[in-house]
C-alpha cells in the first residue's frame, strides 16, 4: 500500500474509532512501527491528528481540534438530535447567527424549516447549504478562511459582526469544565465572542463528551448563555456544577430539561 493510501486508511479508522494504537496500525498494514510513526508525524504536522502515547487520536485536546472534514462525519445522530432541540428556539422572521463547527453546520442546514429567516454565519458549510434558498437572507462573513474549521475568521469577520445584531446566536464548544467554556484556538474564540456580543439571546451547543474538559483559551462562563443544549446527560460532576449555579440544561436525546 502506498504511503498516501495508508495515511488515508489511518484517518478512516480514526473517524470510526476516535483513537488507534501504534501496534494495531503496524499489524493492520504489515509495516514497521517506525513507518507508522512517520505516518503519524506527517498527519500531525498537517493538523489532522494528535499523537498520544502508543498511538494517535482525533479527539480534542487543550491545543488540538480535528479537521472539520472528519468531525462532520462523526456522530450524525447526536448532531441531528441537538439540532432538533436548537431549532425549537427559532421562529420565522428571526435573525439567527451560526458559528463554525460540524454541529452548527447540521443546525444550519435545518434552518430552512423555519424560513423566512436572516442567517449570519462564518461557517462555509452553512453558506453552501443555504446560499440558493429564496426563503433565507444569507449574510456571509468574510475574513481569513481556515480549512481546519471550514470557516472564516480574523479582523474582517469580527468587524462585520460588530455592525450586526441577531435575535439568537448559536455557539458550539469542544470543552466545558465546571462553569467555564473553552476552545483551543484564539482566532475562533474571538469570532465566537463577537457573535455572543451580537446576539440578544445565546445558545451553547456542546456534546456531553465535551464536559469535564478544558482547552487552551477560555471562551465564556456558562451563565453567559440563555440556553445550553447537549445530547445526553453529562457526568454527575458536571450536572452538580450546573445545578449549583442554577443553570438549565436541555438534553436533546430525550428532549428533557435538567435544572
Amino acid at each position: 500500500m502506498k504511503r498516501d493510501d495508508r495515511q488515508q486508511a489511518i484517518m478512516e479508522l480514526l473517524v470510526l474509532q476516535g483513537e488507534v494504537g501504534l501496534e494495531e496500525l503496524a499489524n493492520r498494514f504489515a509495516v514497521s512501527k517506525m513507518t507508522i510513526h512517520r505516518d503519524l508525524d506527517e498527519l500531525e504536522g498537517h493538523g489532522l491528528i494528535r499523537k498520544i502515547r502508543g498511538g494517535a487520536t482525533i479527539e480534542s485536546g487543550t491545543q488540538f481540534e480535528s479537521d472539520f472534514r472528519f468531525r462532520e462525519r462523526q456522530g450524525q445522530d447526536v448532531k441531528a438530535a441537538m439540532a432538533e432541540a436548537a431549532l425549537a428556539l427559532v421562529e420565522p422572521g428571526m435573525t439567527v447567527m451560526i458559528n463554525d463547527g460540524s454541529m452548527a453546520a447540521v443546525l444550519g442546514e435545518r434552518l430552512v424549516e423555519k424560513r423566512p429567516l436572516t442567517v449570519i454565519t462564518n461557517n462555509a458549510a452553512v453558506m453552501e447549504a443555504l446560499r440558493l434558498d429564496t426563503g433565507i437572507t444569507l449574510i456571509a462573513l468574510g475574513g481569513t478562511f481556515s480549512p481546519k474549521f471550514n470557516a472564516f475568521f480574523g479582523s474582517l469577520a469580527e468587524a462585520g459582526l460588530a455592525r450586526l445584531r441577531a435575535d439568537i446566536s448559536f455557539i458550539s464548544s469542544p470543552a466545558v469544565s465546571g462553569l467555564e467554556v473553552f476552545h483551543m484556538d484564539d482566532s475562533v474564540v474571538r469570532a465566537k465572542r463577537a457573535m455572543m456580543a451580537s446576539g440578544t439571546r445565546r445558545c451553547l451547543l456542546v456534546n456531553h463528551t465535551r464536559f469535564d474538559r478544558t482547552a487552551l483559551h477560555k471562551l465564556a462562563d456558562l451563565d453567559e448563555f440563555d440556553f445550553i443544549i447537549t445530547d445526553k446527560a453529562p457526568s454527575q460532576t458536571a450536572l452538580h456544577a450546573l445545578e449549583s449555579a442554577g443553570l438549565t440544561l436541555t438534553v436533546a436525546e430525550h428532549r428533557e430539561t435538567l435544572s
